[in-house]
């Protein structure tokens, strides 16, 4: 037998879903949004995942900096599987025109690639790309920007550092090439060509690496465990197929959990709209709920009436957003075509989806049991007598709504790639919404107590702002949530932009040169100066230059573990270090004491405050350091905060220059000067420096700006979101009250009000909120961007006055639209038949 319950459920829901309307959109709005970004996410590392073996280029990768692997590694290697070798150094490429610009050069040996294809245009493939002149000048497969860049067609020759190459084919892509980071346009070209460029000498800025595909049925992890232990002592890089892009794939996870966020908050906001709509619902069917508890009905049954449907819509409102979140990423990947920067898988993943799903579900119940319990729990004559004060007692309803939320709170943590900062982001979220349903009711309050200062129309929208249906009460948490996390983002992006654009450029090196040879530190000094002019401290810095690797700390062998791992690159890999002898202006010290300028004695060092906080060192710590094959046992003298991205000697750790006596450094500068004298610094260097790299950080800053502008882009497009569910609050809160508005309306020209009298009052109500939302909603945005950009991104804070202005304006006018649509409906009803059924 069906339930009671159960058949009266359907018998209204048979009217139409009209009550609902702004419920499902709600709710398929943020579902939408949490299921887009996980799905597009999780089409991304199933990309990664398909392809991880071309990524790599093969089952393995070994890379070795600084020099090339000896016979006895290579033949540990061959043990493995097929092998094949590249080499990679940075290097000046030149036209024969004297045009010159930093490349990646790279050299390949003949079994490249064993993992995927290299695609050329202007060659038949790599082989005839590739292939040697007669002359013994190889050829080579460039990037179009190097042919841009110095005017170059294919067939052209031109120089890397003092080697010809001949252009021979336009390099399309490469299946390794996701994870390589690079300065400059890339260059492809012969293994053997690059050994005998005399880029690979020992201490430059050269790798080279090793890809190993295994033979069929070997398991990957013993694999990789013999390699390790063939080759012990090596200070090599080793990765599987497991791990072939870690730095996209941590990007990956870290801005799906972002934009989800984003798509909570909105859940969250839109929950607003969900609270409105049940509420506003109910309300229409007090006659029916009070004349079924009239006629014995119990407080389950109204309560199971009204859950089926509610329960029921949920679903289909879930169930759309799940539809638009699971098509987003066909539709970015039909947009983007071959423009996306890595490699994506588009299906229907059902992981995503059912934790979008769950996400919807806990909303949905957090946001609508609190107005079931008042209807269940309201006897009929206060139901009769309209009674607006019912308030929900404690009861299942309201225990199914705590523990709703907390779910809520539960899962975002849960799912969180890092819990402290899903905590930091729920608090912060839960603190805004609070503050502005607070502020919301200290409006209605404000209201009351200024409309008396008024008259005319500004009263009566003041009156109404005060009055039990006020849209304050709703719409200023929703559209002030959206505000904030639009005005964050907004906040941020000109900030990091600012500090990209303006700041770093005025702080930070507009050039950098490397591969300066010590001996000939003066004269190169010379060729600059004679381009650049004057060199002063402040507009040119030279310094020696070396890798090293912190292998000891306080005697024992560093044990990465026990170093917080925002430092661990300090350890991980090769750092940068100079020797310096007298203190210089911006050392930064902050602990111990640097050096005299004549020291002679044991090495001394100073070392980066963070990294020395993050492993435990302290000024007179001992730490191991091996640099030019060979290790020093180093005393810490002094520990500096530095500024890497700053003009000065910002490596992360110096030492005294006796520590290097009888080597022969090479040197790094660095200088400040106007896009005219670098073209001529980098044009003449050619002829005296040919093997000095010049690398332009002022086009790397640009490039940055670029590429972070269309993140920003996608980010804010997301957060628009969070502004769409509060309109839609917005909407509810019209749709709500617009019988009471109509009456209201009618009531008024009855009395004699003018049609512009009723307009105004109504947009004087509702642009209140709207201002009130913006402004709010704005100074949290302010709130949430500071720590960021300060204390996150060590950046300078700017605010963008006109950013926050147009949002503010924006909720001004799109709440203010709202109140003027609301008073042409109302309007547009004539006052006798609105009147008559009261």
């Amino acid at each position: 037998m069906i339930p009671l319950s159960l058949r009266f459920a359907g018998r209204e829901l048979r009217s139409g879903v009209k009550g609902f309307r702004i419920f499902l959109a709600c709710l398929a709005v943020g579902v939408a949004a949490i299921a887009a970004a996980a799905s597009t996410a999780e089409a991304f590392r199933q990309g990664l995942a398909s392809q991880a073996r071309e990524i790599l280029g093969g089952d393995l990768s070994v890379t070795i900096g600084q020099r090339e692997f000896t016979p006895k590694e290579q033949a540990a290697l061959a043990r493995v599987g097929r092998v094949t070798y590249a080499a990679g150094a940075q290097a000046m490429a030149q036209s024969p025109s004297g045009q010159r610009r930093l490349v990646q050069l790279r050299g390949v040996d003949a079994s490249y690639p064993l993992a995927g294809a290299v695609q050329v245009s202007g060659a038949a493939n790599m082989r005839a790309a590739l292939v040697v002149s007669p002359d013994g000048v190889a050829g080579a497969a460039v990037e179009p920007a190097l042919l841009q860049r110095l005017g170059l067609k294919l067939g052209d020759r031109f120089l890397v550092g003092e080697t010809p190459f001949i252009a021979r084919a336009v390099l399309v892509s490469e299946p390794d090439r996701i994870g390589r980071f690079s300065l400059g346009p890339r260059v492809l070209t012969t293994l053997s060509a690059v050994e005998g460029s005399g880029l690979l000498q020992p201490g430059g800025l050269y790798s080279e690496t090793a890809r190993i595909v295994l033979p069929p049925g070997i398991n990957l992890a013993k694999a990789a465990r013999a390699l390790r232990a063939g080759l012990p002592g090596a200070d090599l890089d080793i990765r599987d197929r497991g791990d072939a892009a870690p730095g996209a794939r941590k990007l990956i996870d870290r801005l799906e959990y972002f934009l989800a966020f984003i798509g909570l908050a909105a859940l969250l906001a839109g929950g607003l709209g969900v609270f409105g709509a049940v509420s506003a619902y109910l309300e229409t069917r007090r006659d029916s709920i009070a004349t079924l508890k009239a006629l014995g009905a119990e407080g389950p049954l109204i309560r199971n009436l009204y859950l089926i449907q509610i329960g029921l819509l949920a679903v289909l409102g879930i169930a759309i957003g799940l539809a638009v979140g699971a098509a987003t990423p066909f539709l970015i990947g039909y947009l983007a075509g071959s423009d996306l920067p890595i490699p994506a898988l588009f299906a229907v993943y059902p992981a995503p989806l059912a934790k979008a799903a769950l996400f919807g579900l806990l909303a949905a119940a957090a946001f609508s049991l609190e107005p079931l319990a008042r209807a269940r729990s309201t006897s009929p004559a206060a139901l009769f007598r309209s009674n607006a004060s019912i308030r929900a007692g404690f009861s299942l309803e309201t225990i199914g709504a705590v523990a709703a939320a907390l779910g809520l709170a539960g899962l975002t943590i849960a799912t969180a790639p890092t819990p402290i900062m899903a905590v930091v982001m729920i608090a912060a979220v839960a603190a805004s919404l609070g503050l502005l349903w607070a502020l919301g009711r200290g409006a209605v309050w404000l209201s009351g107590r200024m409309r008396g200062l008024t008259q005319g129309p500004v009263r009566l929208g003041l009156a109404n702002l005060a009055g039990p249906r006020s849209a304050a009460r709703t719409a200023t948490p929703a559209i002030g949530l959206g505000v904030a996390l639009l005005g964050a983002i907004v906040l941020i992006q000109s900030s990091l932009l600012d500090q990209i654009r303006t700041v770093a450029p005025k702080a930070a090196p507009a050039v950098v040169f490397t591969e300066i040879p010590g001996d000939r530190a003066a004269a190169f000094d010379a060729v600059v100066a004679r381009d650049a002019g004057p060199l002063t401290p402040y507009n040119y810095l030279r310094l020696p230059f070396a890798t090293g690797r912190i292998t000891g700390v306080k005697g024992a062998p560093v044990d990465k573990h026990k170093i917080r791992a925002e430092q661990r690159w300090a350890f991980d890999n090769d750092i940068s270090l100079s020797a310096i002898g007298p203190e210089p202006a911006d050392a930064g010290v902050v602990a111990g004491h640097w050096w005299l300028a004549n020291y002679q004695g044991p090495p001394l060092a100073a070392l980066d405050a963070d990294v020395a906080r993050a492993a435990g060192l302290r000024p007179g710590d001992a730490i191991t350091v091996q640099v030019l094959g060979r290790e020093l046992d180093v005393h810490i003298a002094a520990l500096r905060k530095i500024d890497f991205g700053g003009f000065g000697a910002n490596t992360a750790l110096v030492l005294d220059p006796a520590a290097f006596e009888g080597a022969a450094l090479r040197s790094v500068a660095m200088a400040k000067m106007n896009p005219a004298q670098e073209a001529a610094v980098t044009r003449d260097l050619g002829h005296d420096f040919p093997a000095v790299n010049v690398i332009s950080v002022r086009e790397a800053l640009e490039t940055a700006a670029g590429m972070f502008d269309r993140l920003a882009l996608a980010v804010r497009g997301a957060a628009a979101v969070a502004g769409l569910a509060g309109v839609l609050v917005l909407a509810g809160s019209i749709a709500a009250g617009a019988g009471a508005r109509a009456r209201e309306a009618a009531t008024l020209k009855v009395l004699g009000a003018a049609r512009w009298q009723i307009l105004t009052a109504y947009v004087v109500e509702y642009g209140a909120v709207g201002v009130i939302a913006g402004l709010v909603g704005a100074g949290l945005g302010a709130a949430a961007a500071w720590p960021v950009v300060v204390k996150v991104f060590e950046a300078h804070w700017s605010v963008d006055w006109t950013g926050l202005m147009v949002l503010i304006a924006g909720a001004a006018l799109l709440t203010g639209g709202g109140g003027l649509i609301a008073a042409l409906q109302a309007l547009s009803k004539r006052p006798a038949p609105v009147l008559r059924t009261e």
